[in-house]
């Protein structure tokens, strides 16, 4: 396999092409329709590399390293410049793009993506944050629609439910702010996890929910029940983690970005106009690996959003031709959206414990939307402790492989 420095692969990038004489140095190749795309191999970004902004700390299922966006903003982009995701998440590259003074347009047909993300754009301070949780009156007599008392203490339940209701009270009424929108995102970061740092007594990490029934029985296998948490003050706590890399200046910066955030269709992006994208950085939901709605079950219930209507909308395919049928749509959209020369960066990864290499489906899908190609990039490093915690083993199986099909408009 071909190894290359950053600055070579920077170089190479730039260059769109293989060089004829190095493609027989290329020992690990991908083969579509007899061409040849060679498959580089370094450890281009790390953890290490540069220390992400404590903005990024928002869990979520299935979700990359900021250094994997910030690599190919940098490579690509210049300030100014449109990033886009269609598949937005907890919103990394948007966040990362932003922060690196470029425009940014976020889609995810989840509603909880841009909760979680928009807020972090336009970023209340904390004194503000702080005023408005002592605005917010609790009701001790509260209780939740659901049975929820195998996650939250009693008191604390009635906490939650007061805060939902409030912020509930305040979209409807047209009131909701940044403020509003900040806490809502905080609150349902902090709903579930595995220390005091979180709403509920020790469950699966915070990018998940488990079901009420695995709770009750986690609960009886660690010998646990729920505890009194202060959720005004883990909320402050939280927005103190968030904030501490936000300096006035910067937060000003954030919010003079040009945004664009969308819930929708990936497929079906009217609202983006032809030929306006600079740079997609983007990681698609895999076959049917992450159950992206049931994990977030709690989460869609303290945002009232409806778990059935969410399922019913997320791509879940059982097969590579499913997955890729609609993953066609996806890139046909993409192609009209990106500018000339404009690049795409689709991060895929090995499912089926490595049986599955996804780029082999994903190179097709783009030379049809009209896109070349010339290479898959793999980003080698071990894997950290996010990601084996949600069941990804070191190069071995899941999403987090870091492997990403490079696309170029013509």
């Amino acid at each position: 396999m071909l190894q290359l420095t950053r600055e070579a692969f920077q170089q190479y990038l730039m260059k769109f092409r293989l060089d004829e004489n190095s493609i027989a140095t290329v020992k690990d190749k991908v083969m579509v329709n007899s061409h040849v795309y060679g498959v580089f191999r370094n450890e281009f970004w790390t953890a290490q590399q540069r220390q992400a902004n404590a903005l990024h700390e928002v869990s979520y299922r299935a979700c990359f390293k900021p250094q994997l966006p910030r690599f190919f903003i940098e490579l690509f982009t210049k300030p100014g410049d449109t990033v886009y995701d269609p598949f937005n998440g907890r919103g990394t590259t948007i966040i990362e793009a932003a922060l690196m003074g470029r425009n940014i347009i976020a889609n995810d047909v989840n509603p909880l993506s841009l909760i979680l993300s928009q807020p972090r754009i336009s970023i209340p301070s904390l004194k503000a944050v702080s005023e408005r949780l002592e605005e917010i009156e609790f009701d001790k007599k509260l209780k939740a629609d659901i049975d929820l008392q195998m996650f939250f203490d009693k008191t604390t339940l009635a906490e939650i439910v007061s805060i939902k209701n409030y912020l509930a009270k305040r979209k409807i009424t047209g009131k909701e702010d940044s403020t509003d929108r900040w806490i809502r995102m905080v609150a349902t970061n902090r709903l579930t996890g595995h220390s005091s740092g979180f709403f509920s007594v020790y469950t699966l990490p915070p990018n998940q929910a488990m079901s009420a029934e695995r709770q009750k029985k986690t609960n009886i296998t660690r010998n646990q029940k729920p505890e009194y948490r202060d959720t005004k003050k883990l909320i402050l706590k939280k927005s103190r983690i968030l904030m501490r890399d936000i300096d006035e200046t910067l937060a000003k910066k954030l919010t003079r970005t040009k945004t664009k955030f969308i819930n929708g269709d990936a497929a079906k992006t009217r609202d983006i106009p032809n030929n306006s994208v600079t740079l997609t950085v983007t990681s698609p939901p895999f076959l049917d690996i992450v159950q992206y709605a049931d994990d977030n079950w709690l989460r869609c219930w303290f945002n009232g959003i409806d778990i059935a209507e969410v399922a019913g909308n997320i791509t879940m395919s059982k097969t590579v031709e499913e997955w890729g049928a609609k993953m066609q749509q996806v890139f046909n959209e993409l192609y009209r959206i990106t500018k000339k020369n404009g690049i795409v960066a689709f991060e895929v990864g090995e499912v089926r414990n490595g049986k599955i290499k996804l780029e082999e489906a994903v190179i097709p899908l783009g030379l049809a939307a009209g896109f070349t190609s010339d290479a898959v990039v793999i980003n080698e490093q071990q894997f950290t402790k996010t990601a084996n915690i949600w069941g990804v083993n070191n190069n071995t199986a899941g999403t987090n492989s870091n492997r990403i099909v490079v696309f170029r408009k013509t």
